[in-house]
């Protein structure tokens, strides 16, 4: 059976529809909670895919982050053994900076709330996103962002952040926003982040109202996503 590493790094920011795409492609699913104090292995040859989820810590410090430059090491070894990965939010500025992508605080500021990316030509042809409209509503959620790292491919951006998603080599992606989100999740990260919400001048009843319609809109990007990254996982050669 297929395996693959879950890094979580905050009880609100679960693999949610990630790990129920691979768990339903046969893959098993081994999610470290490294907010409890679960360790990381020391490498990815026991597994066959990586996936590292979101947290507000920042990529570009250790405090509060004991794990940073361990994730950083796995991410650079995904990339080198191609092995399939998949970073989102704070996960794909690990990926970024695991390839040698600065990753700094936005210019625009916090970008919180659903709205819109634009998927870039070179998605038209892209494992997860082919087939998938031009226009996709996401659920945003930071405040840092990232260059792409030498030889990425940009997947798509929007009019605050340019990089928005991005592919390095054959099989890792990196996706600034989430669209891995249900309504538990949503309520999740509206409960656990109300200071971000707070500093974007926003309100969380607007997110929450807004929540139905906007992840029903997302269940295409959603679906395609999870779905075709976890045949990838699933269709790795065994160890």
């Amino acid at each position: 059976m297929a395996r693959c590493l879950v890094i979580q790094h905050v009880a609100p920011e679960g693999p949610y529809a990630i790990a129920t795409a691979l768990r339903g492609a046969g893959v098993d699913v081994d999610v470290r909670h490294v907010f409890l104090g679960e360790q990381l292995p020391s490498d990815l040859h026991e597994f066959d895919g990586l996936v590292v989820m979101g947290g507000p810590m920042s990529v570009t410090s250790d405090v509060g982050f004991v794990t940073r430059r361990h994730e950083m090491h796995l991410c650079a070894s995904a990339i080198d053994e191609c092995v399939p990965t998949l970073g989102v939010c704070l996960g794909a500025q690990l990926l970024a900076r695991a390839a040698g992508a600065r990753v700094y605080a936005g210019e625009r500021g916090p970008e919180i709330g659903f709205s819109p990316v634009r998927l870039d030509e070179s998605a038209h042809d892209d494992l997860l996103l082919e087939g998938l409209e031009d226009e996709q509503l996401v659920l945003h959620w930071h405040g840092d962002t990232f260059e792409l790292p030498a030889g990425a491919s940009r997947l798509s951006s929007n009019e605050n952040y340019a990089n928005q998603g991005f592919r390095l080599g054959p099989v890792a992606w990196g996706f600034q926003f989430h669209f891995e989100v249900d309504d538990v999740a949503v309520a999740a990260f509206v409960e656990a982040f109300a200071g971000d919400i707070e500093r974007a001048s926003l309100d969380a009843k607007d997110i929450l109202s807004a929540a139905p319609k906007a992840l029903e809109q997302m269940a295409p990007l959603r679906l395609s996503l999870t779905s075709r990254f976890a045949e990838l996982v699933s269709a790795r050669p065994q160890h």
